[in-house]
């Protein structure tokens, strides 16, 4: 034995916070935990805008991202990205105001 411990499989994974999550790195039964987390944590960094990449597939994912979005606490409303922004691939969320509140990109 060399004292070594070996890495933690469940240990959390610290994602940057940015004014987007892309999903595609996660399977379909963490989607709603992630999200969930995601947008409190948007939220509290002051973005007022973010936009969650779901992708287009057979809609899996969307539906849950948008069951999410439906009860989450934080979100004042949702709707289809616009095209240049993954269009029905991806949703912009509008969240409640923080102070300090951030625009997307900034």
């Amino acid at each position: 034995m060399t004292g070594r411990h070996p890495p933690e499989e469940d240990a959390p994974v610290r994602v940057p916070i940015e004014d987007f999550i892309d999903l595609h790195a996660y399977p379909p039964a963490e989607a709603a935990s992630v999200v969930e987390e995601y947008l409190t944590a948007a939220a509290d960094a002051g973005y007022r805008e973010v936009r969650v990449i779901h992708g287009k597939g057979k809609g899996v994912r969307k539906a849950i991202v948008r069951g999410v979005l439906s009860r989450h606490p934080r979100v004042a409303g949702f709707a289809d990205a616009p095209a240049e922004a993954g269009g029905w691939g991806a949703t912009r969320v509008a969240l409640v105001p923080t102070s300090g509140g951030r625009s997307p990109g900034g």
